[in-house]
């Protein structure tokens, strides 16, 4: 949990103070934005934005920092995977497929929010299993807690070499005994980084997304720009941003049997640092990403509530198969 959480926080850190190699530079050497959105123009666009607005208008003045011509770019209606040449394999295998994916489906349900959100519930429902593996995990790690204390009371005081070692095959006999393997209890969080990533960068490249709008939210506009425009409706999204994430990350603290007193102060103290961090992370992202974020953090917050749910029942029937037994 710790981990996962500086990882976050550093992440939001990264995507909000990066460098503008990327971004189409004016000549002040400022990054350029879209006045009517808040977004910092990419220089590496997938498609061609509506020809007879203004951000083509942008484009155009730009088109010689563009990684690809205006004019061979095709319309975001007639975008492929294959439609551009892929600068790296991250490119090739995370950034074009889901940007194909979110602009097929989005022309499909007519609207490129309600795509958003669609394919970030379709990987979350991708990655139930092995979130539950992750549950399970935690699970076992309680079974296996008094046995590890016991093996930490063994050694507490013990530094040699030989000790160590001894201490370390004891806990991985432990862990075998009770099936913990503790790279999985990593595994969703790392595979939800790239995803991350990939949402980020083809929301930014996919110049129809800056163009449309869903629940009266522009999808392309940031809460920051929509807020300095008289509309507060955009703190709406920061409240359920870190609405949905306190519930998710707190669940998941409260699942962990292995933290003590002490580390539980630890870390809630982290928690409302990373909660700060990710809601003012949010005022300069799109309002297309904070619907992916709210969607994905709410799944797992009523996907940690029936697992919780789940166990609890199990729970209760051992309880009363054991009473059962004992009559």
């Amino acid at each position: 949990m710790k981990n996962k959480i500086i990882i976050i926080c550093c992440l939001f850190l990264l995507l909000t103070g990066c460098g503008n190699s990327n971004y189409i530079i004016n000549e002040d050497k400022q990054i350029v934005k879209y006045d009517e959105t808040g977004q910092m123009l990419q220089k590496n666009i997938l498609c061609l934005p509506e020809k007879d607005g203004e951000l083509y208008k942008i484009y155009e003045k730009y088109g010689d920092q563009l990684n690809i011509p205006l004019s061979e770019l095709p319309t975001c209606e007639d975008y492929k995977i294959n439609s551009n040449d892929s600068n790296g394999l991250w490119e090739f295998f995370f950034v074009k497929p889901l940007a194909f994916l979110i602009i097929k489906l989005g022309y499909l349900v007519k609207n490129m929010g309600i795509s958003v959100i669609l394919i970030g519930l379709a990987i979350r429902l991708i990655l139930l299993p092995f979130s539950f593996k992750t549950v399970k995990q935690s699970q076992n790690m309680q079974k296996a807690q008094p046995e590890i204390e016991k093996i930490e009371r063994k050694y507490r005081n013990r530094t040699d070499n030989d000790s160590l070692m001894a201490k370390s095959q004891e806990t991985m006999l432990v862990y075998k005994k009770y099936k913990i393997n503790p790279v999985t209890g990593c595994l969703v969080s790392f595979l939800q980084l790239p995803l991350f990533f990939a949402f980020l960068q083809a929301i930014y490249r996919i110049p129809v997304i800056y163009e449309q709008s869903l629940l009266g939210f522009q999808l392309g506009t940031t809460p920051l720009v929509g807020i300095k425009s008289g509309n507060y409706m955009y703190l709406l999204l920061l409240i359920l941003i870190g609405v949905s994430t306190y519930f998710s990350f707190k669940q998941t603290m409260n699942s962990n049997p292995s933290q003590t007193e002490d580390m539980a102060k630890q870390m809630k103290i982290m928690l409302y640092v990373m909660l700060v961090i990710i809601v003012y992370g949010s005022l300069n992202f799109p309002t297309a990403l904070s619907f992916y974020w709210i969607t994905t953090y709410a799944f797992i917050s009523i996907q940690n509530m029936i697992f919780g749910l789940f166990n609890k029942d199990k729970k209760k029937n051992k309880k009363i198969l054991k009473a059962k037994v004992k009559e």
